[in-house]
């Protein structure tokens, strides 16, 4: 004999078909809307943000590779971590290994790699021993990293409601344009560029970023907000 639901039962189940639809709604955004949401969290500065819909943008196929390539580009010259832009580097070269940033990207992986050996080496001389103990635990630890990063990915469309509540954290500084001068180097800004990537077209390094904005903006707090369209001075 059927038992017939008690009315706990029944509001429970009510419950959580809200909550759920709920969250179904969030979960169903488009890729596209997604990135568009974080290219413009980025050129905002507001980078929590632009990694949380740059990660809800990711379906594991080759054409989300880019959206690796941009994760990497900011997890290494905007945050300072390494780690993570090794694994989304790696995760780009995966998806599209003769993809248009290819060649940037096997650079930017090695001189990852590079500093996190010497990170876990504090600088000092390593012996060949040393070295492949460094090695191997550099490996096991971009094991964990990528699977913690790929648990992270199966997670991210239960996190699309964090992204309204990112989105007020985002800090806003003020900026003056310094005028052209004449017979300098310029450059256009382009939809998703950043003074670190400009820096590396220019310089092959992302270190003088801070050349190009002290060249163009007056003395400010902060990182300068770049916008498509604007025109920058590039020094020698």
């Amino acid at each position: 004999m059927r038992r017939r639901p008690n009315a706990r039962s029944i509001m429970l189940a009510l419950v959580l078909g809200m909550a759920f639809s709920g969250c179904d709604r969030l979960l169903h955004l488009k890729p596209q809307q997604q990135f568009a949401e974080a290219e413009r969290k980025s050129s905002e500065g507001n980078y929590p943000a632009a990694i949380l819909a740059y990660e809800a943008a990711l379906d594991g196929t080759p054409k989300t590779a880019e959206v690796h390539y941009k994760l990497a580009l900011m997890y290494d010259d905007r945050l300072n971590q390494p780690v993570s832009a090794v694994h989304h580097l790696q995760r780009y070269l995966d998806l599209a290994p003769s993809g248009p940033h290819a060649k940037e990207a096997r650079t930017f992986l090695k001189q990852d790699q590079l500093k996190l050996m010497a990170a876990l080496g504090n600088g000092a001389t390593l012996s060949q021993e040393q070295s492949v103990r460094l090695k191997n635990e550099n490996l096991n630890l971009r094991k964990q990293v990528e699977q913690l990063h790929s648990e992270l990915e199966a997670a991210n469309r239960t996190r699309s409601a964090a992204l309204r509540l990112a989105g007020k954290a985002g800090a806003k500084f003020e900026q003056v344009q310094k005028p052209l001068i004449a017979g300098k180097r310029t450059y256009t800004v382009q939809s998703g560029d950043t003074l670190a990537s400009i820096s590396r077209r220019f310089f092959k390094n992302a270190s003088r970023w801070r050349d190009i904005q002290d060249a163009n903006f007056d003395a400010m707090e902060g990182t300068a907000r770049l916008k498509p369209g604007m025109v920058l001075m590039i020094p020698d």
